[in-house]
């Protein structure tokens, strides 16, 4: 287990060096993060390498025993890059050069960011390839962040040209033929005519776009394997990650392929940033990790721990005393196995001089300093069993194509499809069952439960293998808006809607509405469910049942003869398929029963009490964490505001 620091020494008078190491030594650290903004530090002129910073740096730390996470420095280039190669920054949609300045402000198919990236890198590597201190290898920097997933240079331009030559195997004819082009007289002669999707009059074919964003992402995806390979070649046992940053699931990119050539994910956990009012919600937070710890489905590190306040131009709320460590205590329990706090010491120059760290810039050990040191010392002492994995029975499943889809076509002004995904999270989250967030594709073994929101592109071997999880006796939920489109963003012709699921699923989907707000409907439930009534919204299939149960139906005067809510047998499993967005309460109820027809065993707990356990055996852990800012009681137990209690041997 590494538990460290954000150390940028750097920015500091070298002569901070050794107190600054002693202080990260007293605080309980055993490993630094270092380097990842530091391209010119290394390469003030090109081809001038010089590691000597680091290299005083690293055996400073080795003498007190730390071990270094160290990151590839391609996030910021140098001004003198910039200058030399300005086709290496990225563009607007309006054709803007972004301006050197800022960070992430490459593009990524810039050649030339490609090969002075290898040369950097390559010099690092061969540099530190004996350095037996180096715990980690870090590559990039957040990427795709704050917009950085988009460039519309010339670069793109030809890149995405290329990209559709590809897929269509230089066949012109057949890219027309699958878009559609006919439409509005866009058919193209050459593969030269076809333009980016920037701003035009009424709006791109989605297609175009859907392939588009594939590209988007294969272009990170790349330049991440890239850098991930050439490491592995110069140092083969490295251990190489990536820190992803929140919101991966409105991201041009699918982080989930960047993660498969890594060692491991990484994740930069902000629960409160700049501007917030107040930060997210416990079961948000959580999701985020579980989303995480799903990219390869296994336990992940955090290196962006926030202690203090954090904002760039706008500074947010200031985790009450004892929150932020509960929120480290809520990332150890949910699969992370490593912890670096961001950061050390706040800056007093540049753009995160409200990006308050463990120590502010008048050095001074306050309540934050002991916050950390009181953590460090309490979770090294569980070190072993949180290097468990965790074994979720209960997934929710996304496909970046399907997102990319809703960002193409959003369908209803209230539609966000994480959001979505958050709703069923809570359900779970809520009676303290562990839930896996993973991509369409992963492995599906050892889930009772597999939940499928708005993944409305078709992918025949994935209804396949969610066909027979079904048949060997799971549960799938099928929600509105499932399988409605092909591979290629268009809609099916001649088939029902959820294409090719229709019999799976037992019903099908006659008309669909989108809603907005006041626009509310009554839902009434059948069966099991005869004395629950409540509303429904922002979209609603009008569901024909052919073979399946109806648990509810609209109860509004003119669609009162159609199913909202449906369940079908499936051999050994079942099929349940919600045909609106239901309100929480409502929702809550059919998550519970399918959570009791897969045995699936939960926990009650006071509000605001979150409850993990982790390992097995004897050496198994309770940890109860109180998110309310006054103390509370669950069961037998009194919880302080923001304490977490950790249980040996779950008693």
């Amino acid at each position: 287990m590494w538990l460290g620091v954000d150390y940028y020494p750097e920015q500091w008078d070298i002569s901070f060096l050794e107190e600054d190491l002693d202080n990260i030594c007293e605080l309980g650290c055993n490993s630094i993060r270092i380097a990842e903004f530091c391209w010119h530090l290394m390469e003030k002129k090109e081809g001038e390498y010089d590691f000597s910073f680091f290299d005083h740096v690293i055996e400073r730390a080795k003498s007190r025993g730390l071990r270094i996470i160290m990151g590839t420095p391609t996030a910021t280039i140098p001004a003198w890059l910039a200058k030399k190669h300005p086709d290496i920054l990225s563009e607007f949609e309006d054709g803007t050069k972004r301006t050197f300045g800022g960070r992430h402000v490459y593009c990524f198919n810039s050649p030339d960011m490609y090969a002075y990236s290898e040369k950097i890198i390559r010099e690092m590597a061969e540099h530190y390839k004996s350095e037996k201190a180096i715990a980690a290898w870090q590559i990039d920097n957040e990427l795709g962040h704050e917009g950085s997933d988009i460039c519309y240079c010339a670069h793109c331009r030809d890149a995405f040209r290329k990209f559709l030559r590809e897929k269509f195997e230089g066949d012109i004819n057949q890219l027309n033929k699958t878009y559609g082009t006919v439409f509005w007289s866009q058919e193209y002669n050459d593969f030269d005519e076809i333009p980016l999707p920037t701003a035009t009059i009424t709006t791109h074919n989605p297609a175009l776009r859907l392939d588009w964003e594939r590209f988007r992402s294969e272009s990170i995806v790349k330049f991440a394997d890239f850098q991930t390979d050439l490491l592995k070649k110069i140092i083969p046992d490295a251990v190489v990650m990536h820190d992803f940053p929140g919101g991966g699931l409105g991201k041009h990119v699918d982080y989930s392929a960047v993660s498969k050539n890594l060692t491991l994910a990484a994740y930069n956990n902000y629960p409160v940033w700049g501007g917030q009012r107040e930060p997210l919600k416990p079961n948000e937070i959580a999701f985020g990790l579980d989303y995480i710890r799903g990219l390869k489905q296994k336990n992940f590190w955090i290196t962006e721990a926030i202690m203090g306040a954090q904002g760039h131009d706008v500074t947010g709320f200031a985790p009450r005393p004892n929150q932020a460590k509960l929120w480290a205590y809520q990332g150890m329990a949910r699969g992370c196995e490593s912890l670096f706090f961001f950061r050390y010491r706040g800056a007093s120059k540049g753009a995160e001089q409200f990006c308050y760290g463990i120590l502010d810039t008048d050095n001074v050990k306050r309540r934050k300093f002991y916050e950390v040191q009181s953590f460090f010392t309490d979770i090294r002492k569980y070190a072993s069993v949180l290097e468990t994995p965790i074994r979720s029975e209960v997934a929710i499943v996304y496909d970046y194509d399907s997102l990319a889809a809703f960002r193409i076509q959003r369908q209803s002004v209230l539609l966000d499809c994480e959001a979505e995904m958050k709703k069923f999270h809570k359900t779970f989250y809520d009676i303290n069952v562990p839930v896996d967030v993973i991509p369409a594709g992963s492995d599906l073994s050892g889930y009772r439960v597999l939940i499928l929101p708005q993944m409305i592109v078709t992918q025949p071997e994935f209804q396949r293998q969610i066909r027979k999880f079904a048949e060997d006796g799971g549960t799938v939920v099928l929600t509105f808006r499932d399988f409605v489109k092909d591979a290629d963003n268009n809609l099916v012709f001649g088939k029902r809607i959820p294409v090719d699921f229709d019999d799976f699923a037992g019903v099908y989907v006659t008309e669909t509405e989108s809603l907005q707000e006041g626009q509310e409907f009554p839902v009434a439930g059948e069966g099991d469910f005869s004395c629950t009534e409540g509303n429904g919204g922002i979209f609603r299939d009008l569901l024909v049942s052919e073979s399946a149960e109806v648990l509810f139906c609209y109860n509004d005067i003119f669609y009162k003869e159609y199913a909202a809510v449906t369940k079908k047998q499936q051999k050994k499993g079942y099929v349940y398929y919600i045909g609106c967005g239901l309100e929480e309460s409502v929702l809550k109820q059919i998550m519970r029963k399918i959570a009791a027809e897969q045995e699936i065993s939960f926990e009650h707990s006071a509000d605001g009490v979150e409850v993990v356990y982790r390992g097995t055996g004897k050496g198994k852990i309770r940890m109860l964490m109180n998110h309310n800012p006054y103390e509370v009681q669950n069961a037998d137990i009194t919880l302080a505001p923001f304490e977490c209690r950790i249980m040996p041997d779950g008693k």
